[in-house]
């Protein structure tokens, strides 16, 4: 009886509780709506004839009633009509609903004394959702309960899980992978101050472990084989695939599909996540039950894809929609006074950043951030076992801004704010939580290849093919020695009486199609789409004499690799430099590129679907620059500098992810060493069998791009 009473109890003084927070914040509304009415000329709360304070006060009060219960009622369901709407468009229409809801507030009032204009309406509206948002939020974090309520609110929860469901379970663990973010920038932005989160888990003893990626060192290959345990056969971020002639770029839905779907049957598991996981804006599931802005879920139809849901579950809330809308308004104006100042300024390296780009930023660097740290919190208040999430605003900003700089320095900035308020939210978990801090690869600066040399790397390739080119390419040098060693190789070869190579000759078409040239940061891939096998050097030799020759003498070229019927492949450089695959170490032609980098080529050698020429581009050691081959002075996709070196950043309570001395290699084992954590925090993980994880529909394939391929392929934001 006594329990029950002083339960009883414990129940009126929490309603109690609430009623008055409640109450505090219609007052301070209503307060608030005052004062604008005042400061506001086109916002009125009094009729034509005035109205003594009494009345004024008793209307706000009312609007101020009406607009909180319409944004409780009427916001959630708007949201959810408007999930077919582009996320970045969505940003910016909650301003205009939440003015819409304001002027139906207004009109609801007895006598019609209040009125606004639109435009006034929704400034109003912006303020006192932010200001009752501000006030009811300092009013909770005095009281624990309040506090954790009012979070399960803001993160699309109602109520947590059955608590039986993580009590006496293991701790559970939040992956949060910094997208772009390399081991010496993060050394550096904690040096400077820029992240004091970060600085204090050091100073606690948190482990920082480098590790080297792949050659292939972006976003694609690092997660995919982060999560599902295998990058086997992702040679770059884009790359031709001669035995379906489909273009595959990782961070097309229909490509990551596919690519999520050949890891899981080469590996027979469904990824890291597949016991009570979420996946957060990563490229891949990872086999993840609960999703949210996962891109290989975008290329699914019908009630399974979730890929949306995480926008309802943030955007229902009025203040965190107008609080990310204003956000991105003002990374909007950012990014354009930033730019402005460079060009101004003359600053060099320097790519453009007009066009859409500053709606691109500020999607990447605010909407997505906020929906995905929303997420994250409501997934540790829900007790959920494993968390991966990708946070992709430094990656953004640092390929048009360059890696280091004011610019990004205010990102990391921010994202440390992010993962402070992580790492607060997990102390009102139902269960304790073990963060990890990591990221995909890093990122090389310096001048783009064509700014460098004055044409792109397909115009160089055309030009060695001997192919026509734009009369600007012909008056730079790089162009006017291609096309002339490409002449004299032709007038030699119909000269030559025999193969010299004493190569057995395979039949080649007659009329050769144009190779195709893809880019992926420094690292460029080149195809001859109308011969199924991929070429060898000899054959290229007969088809095209000079071409390389042409690439691996290029000034801004550091090697190529080449399959060859004498040698099986070889890597070519500069003055006549040519060594087999099979004999490659560190040294030679790779030895500016650093350890690992002879492994590196003769992985990705053996890959299916390599490309028949592979060609990295230099690499200036002390300055740290490569040539990236797309539009991008901050760049990743090959060998050379900081963009290979990725970290790591694990709670001491973890064990060490490599033994001492040993150095931590590849994202594959990146993924046995975050499934060793999660053994040791919550048992053994039972993978899921392989048709469960992913299924392909054939809508699905109709989406990849097959050749011919016209036009540059887009910049695009997880590379």
């Amino acid at each position: 009886m006594g329990d029950g009473r002083w339960g009883g109890a414990d129940r009126w003084r929490s309603a109690g509780r609430t009623l008055a927070r409640v109450l505090v914040v219609w007052a301070v509304s209503t307060l608030t709506m005052l004062v604008l009415a005042g400061v506001l000329p086109d916002f009125q709360l009094q009729s034509a004839d005035g109205d003594s304070f009494t009345r004024t006060a008793l209307t706000a009060a009312t609007a101020a009633g009406a607009f909180g219960l319409l944004g409780a009622l009427v916001w959630p369901v708007a949201v959810r009509a408007l999930l077919l709407v582009p996320a970045l468009v969505l940003g910016l229409l909650v301003f205009f609903l939440n003015g819409s809801l304001l002027l139906i507030a207004l009109w609801v009032i007895p006598d019609g004394r209040g009125a606004a204009a639109p435009e006034t309406a929704v400034v109003v509206a912006a303020v006192m959702s932010a200001v009752a948002s501000a006030t009811s939020t300092a009013l909770a974090v005095r009281d624990d309960d309040a506090y954790r309520r009012r979070l399960y609110r803001l993160t699309g929860r109602t109520r947590p899980r059955d608590p039986g469901d993580s009590a006496g379970a293991g701790p559970g663990t939040v992956f949060l992978q910094l997208d772009g973010v390399g081991h010496h920038v993060l050394r550096g932005a904690v040096a400077d101050g820029l992240m004091p989160t970060v600085a204090g888990w050091l100073d606690a003893g948190h482990r920082l472990t480098p590790w080297r990626t792949d050659w292939s060192s972006q976003t694609g290959a690092s997660q995919l084989g982060i999560l599902h345990g295998s990058n086997e056969d992702v040679p770059a971020f884009r790359w031709y695939e001669k035995d379906t002639g489909r273009i595959m770029v990782s961070n097309r839905p229909a490509s990551a599909v596919e690519l999520q779907r050949r890891a899981v049957h080469r590996t027979g598991d469904g990824g890291l996540l597949t016991v009570d996981g979420a996946s957060r804006g990563n490229l891949f599931s990872g086999g993840a039950d609960q999703l949210a802005l996962v891109l290989s879920m975008a290329a699914r139809r019908g009630r399974r894809n979730r890929s949306r849901a995480g926008y309802f579950a943030y955007f229902s809330d009025p203040a965190n929609a107008v609080r990310t809308a204003g956000s991105l308004v003002a990374e909007c104006v950012r990014e354009m006074y930033q730019s402005t100042r460079a060009r101004l300024r003359r600053e060099a390296p320097r790519v453009s950043r007009g066009g859409t780009y500053p709606f691109v930023r500020a999607f990447a660097t605010v909407v997505e951030r906020d929906v995905v740290v929303s997420a994250v919190m409501g997934d540790m208040l829900a007790g959920r076992t494993a968390v991966y999430a990708d946070l992709v605003a430094y990656d953004e900003v640092a390929h048009h801004s360059g890696p280091h700089g004011r610019d990004t320095d205010q990102v990391l900035a921010r994202l440390d704010r992010a993962i402070a308020l992580i790492a607060t939210v997990a102390e009102h978990a139902p269960r304790p939580y073990r963060i990890v801090l990591l990221s995909d690869h890093g990122q090389s600066p310096g001048e783009t290849f064509e700014s460098a040399y004055g044409l792109t790397l397909k115009d160089l390739v055309r030009a060695g093919c001997g192919l026509p080119v734009p009369r600007r390419v012909r008056r730079t040098p790089s162009g006017s020695e291609a096309r002339d060693a490409a002449r004299d190789a032709l007038r030699s070869a119909l000269h030559r009486p025999v193969d010299e190579s004493g190569e057995t000759a395979r039949e080649l078409p007659a009329r050769p199609s144009e190779p195709v040239v893809l880019a992926s940061g420094n690292l460029g891939l080149i195809s001859f789409p109308d011969v199924r096998h991929r070429m060898t050097r000899e054959e290229i030799d007969r088809r095209h004499p000079a071409l390389l020759r042409t690439l691996a003498h290029h000034p801004g070229v550091g090697f190529v690799l080449v399959a060859s019927a004498e040698h099986g492949s070889v890597v070519l450089a500069r003055d006549g430099v040519e060594v087999p695959v099979a004999e490659l170490a560190d040294g030679g032609p790779l030895a500016v590129f650093g350890r690992g980098a002879a492994a590196a080529v003769r992985r990705t050698d053996g890959f299916p679907h390599v490309a028949d020429i592979m060609v990295n581009s230099m690499y200036d050691p002390a300055t740290g620059t490569v040539h990236a081959f797309e539009e991008q002075i901050g760049s990743h996709g090959g060998l050379g500098g900081e963009q290979s070196r990725a970290f790591l950043l694990s709670p001491p309570d973890l064990s060490p992810p490599v033994g001492a001395g040993e150095e931590l290699v590849g994202a594959e084992r990146v993924h046995r060493v975050l499934r060793r954590w999660l053994r040791e925090s919550s048992g053994p993980q039972v993978p899921i069998g392989p048709v469960a994880a992913v299924e392909i529909s054939p809508s699905t394939r109709e989406t990849e791009s097959v050749l011919p391929v016209e036009g540059a392929v887009a910049p695009d934001k997880n590379h």
